[in-house]
């Protein structure tokens, strides 16, 4: 396995090849990555691998973590909140390097994150705990297209119409909701606008759905 945390736990004193050298030593020869073809891979520029970690970003120094969590060429990658803190361009340049690891390599990695973006671009499964209970545990199309998000007249809302959503927000004239219900749904409301949700909407629209079961 290869391990990657939401902080870089480097040495600060050490440059990032240094690092990388240092680590690599913990492996047999004949079964670590090439430290230069990893370099290559992660787009390190040349000055920057003799600086002190101590010196660098945080995006920079989370792409050495990157590096040596890839040093034992692992079959299964964990990965805790790797992008929290980051800029949206290293984030996106972080995600595109994982991307090319699963898709060249085939192998698996096991992605912890509050990112929901993150999500939408690498995840094909998706599993969401809350207060410790898996809520949901499905593939990303699957879930993306069990849910629609319902928006129309608040004078559309009843008892009986609430309960088809999982949670639903209301003015004195609109109502927007999302509903695992679709069908039913429109064989009841008519002149209602449907839209596909995120994954973020499913997410706080089960939180939500939680909070009123247990209220």
């Amino acid at each position: 396995i290869g391990v990657l945390f939401e902080f870089p736990y480097l040495y600060t004193n050490l440059s990032a090849l240094d690092n990388l050298h240092y680590f690599a030593s913990f492996y047999p020869a004949d079964s670590r990555r090439d430290i230069n073809e990893l370099l290559e891979l992660l787009e390190f520029k040349k000055d920057f691998l003799k600086k002190p970690v101590s010196s660098c970003s945080k995006g920079m120094r989370q792409r050495v973590s990157m590096a040596r969590a890839l040093l034992n060429n692992p079959q299964l990658l964990f990965l805790d909140e790797p992008t929290s803190g980051l800029d949206p361009l290293v984030r996106s340049q972080l995600l595109d390097i994982l991307k090319d690891y699963m898709n060249k390599d085939g192998k698996g990695v096991f992605f912890s994150t509050h990112i929901t973006s993150d999500l939408d671009k690498i995840a094909d499964m998706l599993i969401m705990i809350d207060s410790g209970q898996i809520v949901f545990q499905e593939e990303k199309d699957q879930l993306l297209d069990s849910y629609r998000i319902i928006k129309g007249s608040a004078e559309k809302l009843n008892s009986d119409t609430r309960k088809m959503f999982l949670c639903t927000e209301e003015s004195a004239f609109n109502f927007t909701g999302i509903t695992k219900q679709a069908s039913v749904v429109m064989e009841c409301m008519q002149d209602v606008l449907i839209e596909r949700p995120t994954i973020e909407d499913i997410m706080l629209a089960n939180v939500e759905r939680r909070k009123k079961n247990v209220i």
